[in-house]
């Protein structure tokens, strides 16, 4: 096998993913190295104890908070990244999230493009994801988006009560955007059977919409396309200038190995791809690659989270809940008495007794509670998601140790707004539910537990834009100081906004795939988005292994 690619690519999630997807066509070698393995189609796929409980997927790694605590963080390391676990709820940022907003706790900044420059990419990455959604019901929407190519999921029983309940206060609730590989129309034949095992395990049956199945696997038998697993990329080596990368090295079960390629593209996570940087310091960038700015890994979102759980005397007739979501309160209060951003609510999956034991086993150890009183409460359960804008503030960093090991200093911020949604909703199922308490990640310091919900919705370590001074990544997401260095994780983001942020991490790589595609000379790019302008200031996997 060739040492050298015409592009290299770090981690097969949603990002790395796509980016292959859009370049396989070109005939271009593309090297796609993962640290993980392929996942096992096996029944603990669906297994709640063997997921939430036994935590079978989840990384052993272990990071460190501003204390120096090791905690284990909420990410996964196989073939197609986090997003073979996660909900599949697919939303587009709103026009005002690529603008500079006032929060209640300080300025959320505006990006270098806009939403214009990634429309089109939104739409193709909704029909390639097979979004199903209902266009005219989020009230903010800008209008003029096309009609969704799969219709909306339907509502269970006890979700279209809700709906109905929360349409009797004046609230406009809209279906969730959900990637899901759903016939509604052909249950019988449907590879989606909407059942109670989706967000947060790997789907048996391949039906969610992930980077695995959507993006990795139909590349596979692509002869131009090398996919390597169990390589995990450690840094990036230059030439003398600095100027262009020359190898990226990887530590596998046989020791060291190098790789490289005239473009190379980070899409390790936000984390981890500022965490290669920063391991990656040499004589020309003293303070990691790419970090003249002094800005990588800095700025580290993940969305201000709280799970609120509302239980019923009677058993709910709910079987897939995650089909409803609220913006009413994403710029402020329509009611009147606040005026800045609030957030975003959604439902979240369904909760057996032993997923939400393994929920809260970070804070609650299993032994306090028995089975019998998490299935009871699980069956008369309703959970929801608010999700409100994390700021993104230079003090809240990813950093190494002398000895390599990631170091996450974070202090939560901008809660005023999310603490009114929050009371906004409990108030709101008065007369639906006996009662509904909140389970909040920010009640939560990093520095004593880790957060529910963790580091699934990481962001914004290695921003993007036209200041050199203040980013790390141009407009076409190319490090500033490098000549062929690429990202395409959601490290990129310059806010965090409040909404899950996988939609947008798809329809930009394709977006820096068409750009990549004119820069190797591979011919005009299938979608065609205006040039952001400037604000003033074949398969080889696991090959080699043992």
């Amino acid at each position: 096998m060739p040492s050298h690619f015409d592009v290299v690519i770090i981690g097969s999630g949603a990002g790395g993913a796509t980016l292959a997807q859009r370049l396989a066509p070109t005939g271009k070698s593309i090297l796609i190295l993962e640290r993980g393995e392929h996942l096992p189609r096996e029944a603990e796929n669906w297994d709640a104890k063997a997921v939430f409980i036994q935590h079978r997927y989840r990384t052993q790694e272990r990071w460190y908070d501003k204390q120096n605590r090791p905690f284990t963080p909420n990410t996964h390391y196989w073939v197609g990244g986090n997003t073979s676990f996660y909900g599949a709820a697919l939303m587009q940022l709103r026009n005002r999230d690529f603008e500079q907003t006032v929060h209640g706790g300080g300025i959320s900044p505006a990006w270098p493009i806009t939403l214009a420059d990634l429309a089109p990419y939104y739409d193709e990455a909704e029909r390639l994801w097979q979004v199903h959604g209902a266009r005219g019901d989020d009230p903010t929407e800008n209008g003029d988006e096309p009609p969704y190519a799969y219709a909306a999921v339907h509502h269970d029983p006890g979700i279209a009560a809700l709906k109905g309940h929360w349409e009797t206060q004046g609230w406009r609730p809209f279906s969730l955007p959900l990637g899901i590989k759903l016939d509604q129309a052909h249950p019988v034949t449907s590879t989606c059977i909407k059942c109670r095992t989706c967000g947060g395990y790997p789907c048996l049956l391949k039906a969610k919409s992930d980077a695995r199945s959507l993006a990795i696997e139909p590349l596979l038998e692509t002869p131009n396309v090398t996919l390597l697993t169990g390589r995990k990329a450690v840094r990036l080596e230059t030439d003398p200038s600095g100027r262009t990368v020359t190898e990226v090295v990887c530590e596998t079960a046989n020791g060291e190995e190098r790789w490289s390629g005239d473009i190379v593209v980070l899409a390790a996570g936000a984390v981890n791809s500022a965490a290669v940087l920063l391991a990656s310091a040499n004589a020309a960038h003293p303070d990691g690659l790419a970090n003249g700015s002094g800005q990588v890994g800095r700025n580290y979102m993940f969305h201000t989270l709280t799970a609120v759980v509302s239980l019923t005397a009677e058993r709910q007739q709910i079987e897939f809940p995650k089909t409803l979501a609220c913006n009413d309160f994403y710029w402020g209060d329509p009611r009147g008495g606040y005026d800045k951003p609030m957030g975003h609510i959604q439902l979240l999956e369904y909760m057996s007794g032993q997923t939400l034991e393994g929920q809260v086993s970070d804070w609650l150890p299993p032994a306090v509670a028995p089975d019998s009183l998490f299935e009871a409460a699980a069956e008369r359960m309703l959970s929801l998601l608010v999700i409100s804008e994390d700021l993104p503030m230079a003090d809240n960093r990813v950093c190494l140790t002398t000895d390599g090991r990631i170091v996450l200093e974070y202090t939560h911020n901008n809660l005023e707004g999310h603490d009114r949604l929050v009371k906004t909703l409990i108030q709101s199922l008065d007369g639906f539910v006996d009662r509904a308490h909140p389970i909040s990640q920010h009640h939560f310091e990093l520095d004593s537990l880790l957060p529910l919900y963790g580091t699934a919705h990481q962001a914004g370590t290695v921003r993007f834009g036209a200041d050199p001074q203040s980013s790390v990544l141009d407009p076409w997401c190319k490090a500033h100081e490098l000549d062929n260095l690429y990202l395409t994780d959601s490290g990129f983001f310059v806010t965090s906004a409040a909404v899950n942020p996988t939609l947008t991490i798809v329809a930009n790589a394709l977006r820096v795939g068409d750009h990549l595609k004119e820069r190797l000379g591979a011919g005009a790019p299938a979608v065609r988005a205006a040039a952001p302008a400037p604000r003033p200031h074949g398969h080889k996997s696991g090959e080699g292994l043992a």
